[in-house]
């Protein structure tokens, strides 16, 4: 078991939640997010995609959708960047 597994498990224990997702998976869609729209914009977007996953939708389904958003996402070279937290 690797390490990001091993803490997975213990959040997922210490929390009361099944671990449903592979990590793996969470982090195509941060790393995806962060490079396609902004770095802030990916922890923001895992949650988002949790909560779609809690509420009934396939995380396949909740993956692609976003996947297509990040395809169509215009950068907004005038935009002030959120910066992250220290």
């Amino acid at each position: 078991m690797s390490e990001l597994d091993s803490w997975v498990t213990l959040v997922c224990g210490e929390l009361g939640i099944d671990p449903a997702v592979a990590p793996d998976t969470v982090l195509d869609v941060a790393r995806d997010v962060a490079h396609g729209v902004n770095r802030a914009a990916a922890p923001v977007t895992t949650f988002l995609l949790g909560r779609a996953v809690e509420s009934g939708v396939p995380i396949d389904r909740a993956v692609e959708r976003i996947n297509q958003l990040i395809t169509g996402w215009e950068y907004d070279e005038g935009a002030t960047e959120q910066p992250l937290p220290n």
